[in-house]
């Protein structure tokens, strides 16, 4: 049987964290995967997250099933996160999943099994996982102009021009904030003209929102989806703690689903528990049961948010001091980085340069340009600056 199978392809970014680990030049950048670093180059574990998890080993007496739907607690303090002071509160229900990813899959299947000809139409370029994702699920996929390679931000005009096409059939997948990979973000008025448009052309909202806080802040990086979930009856959103909680290797994240009743919401719900029950039955518990600790503890969650709001100033930091020490070395090429947000950036970089860049300096970047900033330390800044410049001359 296997003899028949061919060759898989190496995941492009999965695959760049092995060839740096066997790098052996003492200077080197990993900017490939997407993980946050601190100062000294680690992705450390919070301390609201090593209180949380020191509660619960003290008071878990059991490691039995918890069940399908996960921590309901963990899910109502994520429908907490996300959709407060909002009407689609009281009209939404959520699902624990083994990550974002977990979430993008019982989504997509969810959208197959109440509509099989449905289009998720995704940003162009978007999350690598994305488009398999869905079309594993059976979907089919459509891609929707986003990012200006000229200008580096984002192309609203041919963006909503092109959504105004979508009809009933389709979803409109949009990433929450800190767009992966580009870095450039939809502005409060896009998410209100988009709205208008799901309204008017009956297609439904999906949004991805992986990085919460490490844009402008936890409130104002959901403002955007919390508009969305207030003025449409039908939405779906796929939420991750890999970032803002650190809890990486943990698969913790949720999917909701937003309907017109809560009826219709629970519904929905139970669906998607019978295809977890045929996908992986059950999520696992540890991430889910720490964030739940820290959400519902005032001092641990007053802890969490200074602690996120540190990381994110130090994003900001990282950007304007690449921006600068690249202007330093005399050039504005890359003046875009300051004004991106989240973890990535795309460089607009070609192949060729990125080749350059891990053969020259040891740095690891992914093919399509993109750069992750939170992979980067304060003393490799001029180094990267340097580098950036001598492979775009």
């Amino acid at each position: 049987m296997f003899k028949q199978l061919t060759e898989a392809q190496l995941d492009p970014i999965l695959s760049l964290s092995i060839a740096y680990r066997e790098d052996k030049r003492a200077e080197k950048l990993d900017l490939g995967i997407g993980v946050y670093r601190n100062s000294q180059g680690e992705t450390p574990i919070m301390q609201a997250v090593q209180l949380a998890q020191q509660q619960v080993m003290e008071s878990q007496r059991t490691k039995a099933y918890v069940g399908l739907a996960g921590n309901e607690i963990f899910n109502q303090s994520m429908m907490d996160l996300l959709l407060t002071d909002t009407s689609a509160y009281h009209r939404a229900a959520a699902v624990q999943t083994p990550g974002a990813s977990g979430a993008l899959r019982m989504l997509a299947d969810l959208m197959y099994l109440a509509q099989p000809e449905t289009t998720v139409w995704i940003s162009d370029p978007s999350y690598v996982n994305h488009k398999p994702v869905m079309e594993a699920a059976g979907l089919k996929v459509k891609y929707y102009p986003y990012f200006d390679r000229v200008t580096k931000q984002v192309n609203r005009e041919a963006m909503l021009a092109a959504l105004a096409k979508a009809g009933p059939k389709d979803v409109v997948l949009l990433h929450g904030c800190c767009h992966n990979p580009t870095g450039a973000d939809i502005a409060f008025e896009d998410w209100q003209a988009i709205t208008t448009l799901a309204n008017q052309n009956g297609f439904m909202p999906f949004v991805d929102i992986a990085y919460q806080g490490f844009g402008d802040g936890l409130a104002q990086d959901a403002a955007g989806l919390k508009y969305m979930a207030d003025h449409t009856e039908e939405m779906v959103v796929a939420t991750s703690c890999s970032k803002n909680f650190g809890l990486y290797r943990e698969r913790t994240g949720a999917a909701i689903v937003i309907s017109d009743s809560l009826k219709e919401a629970q519904k929905a719900k139970g669906r998607i528990l019978n295809l977890a029950r045929s996908t992986y039955t059950m999520p696992p518990d540890h991430g889910a049961a720490l964030v739940a600790a820290i959400l519902t503890d005032d001092a641990l969650s007053a802890t969490w948010r200074d602690e996120l709001s540190q990381m994110q100033a130090r994003l900001v930091n990282l950007r304007a001091s690449l921006t600068q020490a690249v202007r330093a070395q005399g050039s504005e090429a890359f003046d875009f980085i300051d004004q991106h947000k989240g973890m990535f950036s795309v460089t607009g970089l070609s192949p060729e340069q990125i080749a350059r860049l891990r053969d020259e300096f040891a740095i690891y970047a992914v093919g399509d340009g993109r750069i992750n900033i939170a992979g980067l330390r304060e003393q490799q800044v001029d180094y990267l600056a340097h580098a950036l410049v001598t492979v775009s001359q």
